[in-house]
């Protein structure tokens, strides 16, 4: 079962909304892991219901001058109802500038979200440890 965090108004549920007697487990960590912390607790967070910082419809190219920003400034920022880290927009900074121009144009055609995670995912194959 995954984690749940408390809700700070009523310790005898989640947020989410399940009650207290039936969770196996509580999120400790400070911020929760998205993976170990249901959707619905982790998307009812203060962090995550705050504005925008930046929005990119796709195809915009100054999503790529955002990510650096990120890097640059070492702050999240939150990029089209998404909380992007500063890890996300460095590998994907990292892989875009190694990217040939027509490859650069396939991925400005995706939405934001979906852009890092491909870059991400770029990343991770290439210094994936083969058990060597």
């Amino acid at each position: 079962m995954s984690s749940h965090i408390r809700h700070p108004r009523d310790l005898r549920q989640s947020v989410c909304g399940l009650p207290a007697g039936e969770v196996q487990r509580w999120e400790t960590e400070d911020p929760p892991r998205i993976d170990h912390t249901c959707e619905d607790c982790y998307t009812l967070l203060p962090e995550a219901q705050r504005p925008d910082d930046a929005s990119h419809p796709p195809g915009d190219a100054t999503l790529i001058d955002t990510l650096r920003r990120i890097v640059a400034d070492h702050q999240h920022a939150k990029i089209d109802g998404v909380i992007v880290d500063v890890w996300s927009a460095s590998v994907t900074i990292l892989i875009w500038d190694r990217l040939r121009d027509d490859k650069r144009q396939k991925l400005l055609t995706l939405p934001s979200h979906e852009l890092i995670l491909r870059c991400i995912a770029i990343y991770t194959r290439l210094t994936k440890n083969d058990g060597a």
